[in-house]
């Protein structure tokens, strides 16, 4: 099972689809709508853009060049202990970064090595050792080239 963490920060480096050639991030209707559907205030649309590019940059998306990306996020002590906070979406997503890299679970954020695709997946195998984000699309479609190529 995906932590709430790593489901969130995905479902941010996923505003972008290759294959389908659409961006969330480039109307701030479905930015506002996206971090709607997740109970968050949205925050700057230059922001989040900022942000993502960094992360998948961070995580080995090819495209994006890396960027500084910065959200206002503070630790609050509340019953269950101490808790990063944000303000908005972009805090909220760079927060639970934050908590996957000191749990030592940001090596599971992948990007999928299919030029067409550059899905971003949590790596769920034992030994880190997931390349495509899906074996029944983007890696048989890899296995079937590699065949043909020897063929």
């Amino acid at each position: 099972m995906e932590p709430a963490d790593a489901s969130l920060v995905v479902d941010f480096l996923n505003t972008v689809d290759i294959e389908k050639s659409g961006d969330l991030l480039t109307e701030p209707h479905l930015w506002q709508r996206w971090a709607a559907e997740r109970g968050l205030h949205p925050g700057p649309l230059p922001t989040a853009q900022q942000a993502r590019d960094a992360l998948r940059a961070s995580i080995g998306d090819p495209r994006p060049r890396s960027a500084d990306a910065r959200a206002a996020v503070h630790v609050e002590v509340t019953p269950e202990g101490p808790a990063l906070v944000a303000d908005n979406a972009v805090g909220a997503v760079l927060a639970a970064a934050a908590r996957l890299a000191i749990l030592g679970h940001w090596r599971r954020m992948k990007i999928c090595p299919a030029d067409d695709c550059l899905w971003a997946f949590y790596d769920h195998s034992r030994n880190r050792s997931r390349t495509w984000c899906s074996m029944s699309v983007c890696g048989n479609r890899e296995k079937a080239r590699a065949w043909r190529g020897r063929r």
